[in-house]
């Protein structure tokens, strides 16, 4: 007899010590793809994932939203989860065992294929291509970290990637975790309006997005480029392609670069 979590519908039901969601209008879906945050900071999600597209792909059920709450893990009657950090320095660091307890809850709520990510300023640049390979994935489970960072151990045990969103600091991983899911949601079937609006955008092709115009034709003196009133899609198409690689070329030098040993 399998252990397996058994899936009746969109609904997926787990072994749990919590109670179950019956009376609750977030239940599982076995089908959506899913963001797991384990977090100190539970309510701040989804925050302004909550909103516009995404908030409405989040109610229709087309992805799902799972935080783990890192405190409940922590040790002693005040739930530590941190401590001073091996020979000596500033700051505090996530322990291994409070982190490890709430990674294997995440293991076992998680289901198909669902990388496990840390997001670190040390960690690989996240781009475009990341996202859409997320995107296609099961879903996704992010571990935010604070104070000083998370004991090394936990990373090097479960074999846990780190991602960078840039090179800066920030005091915790949440707001880097609603980043990169937004921008994996918005590449998930029927999140946006018009799938084509994610073939001509930055860097799906390498290169920066062209200009965008709309009404009115003319504002404060700046007219509208009339090729793109023309009509003529064939020239219009021609325009925007060059608008792109010269924008390229000038902003970001080494998005060209790469793409000409691409090609």
């Amino acid at each position: 007899m399998s252990d397996a979590p058994k899936s009746h519908g969109r609904k997926t039901i787990r072994p749990t010590l919590r109670p179950q969601e019956l009376m609750t209008d977030r239940p599982s879906l076995a089908q959506a793809w899913t963001a797991q945050i384990i977090t100190l900071f539970p309510d701040a999600f989804p925050g302004l994932l909550g909103q516009s597209l995404t908030g409405k792909a989040l109610k229709d059920g087309l992805w799902q939203l799972e935080t783990i709450d890192l405190r409940p893990y922590g040790e002693g009657k005040h739930r530590n989860v941190d401590d001073t950090p091996a020979g000596g320095g500033a700051g505090m660091v996530l322990r291994a065992d409070v982190v490890g307890r709430a990674v294997e809850t995440a293991r076992r709520q998680s289901r198909g294929r669902m990388p496990m990510i840390y997001l670190s300023p040390r960690g690989r640049p996240f781009d475009q291509a990341m996202a859409r390979s997320l995107a296609d994935c099961d879903g996704v489970t992010m571990l935010c970290g604070r104070f000083e960072g998370i004991d090394q151990r936990v990373l090097d045990h479960y074999g846990i990637e780190e991602v960078s969103l840039g090179d800066f600091v920030l005091t915790g991983g949440e707001l880097p975790a609603q980043v990169l899911i937004d921008a994996c949601v918005r590449l998930r079937p029927g999140v946006l309006g018009n799938a084509a609006s994610t073939e001509e955008e930055s860097f799906s092709d390498g290169l920066l997005e062209h200009p965008q115009y709309t009404r009115p034709t003319e504002w404060q003196g700046h007219e509208i480029p009339p090729v793109l009133m023309s009509g003529n899609h064939g020239e219009i198409a021609k325009w925007r392609r060059a608008q792109a690689e010269e924008l390229t070329r000038a902003r970001r030098p080494d998005l060209w670069a790469k793409r000409g040993t691409e090609e």
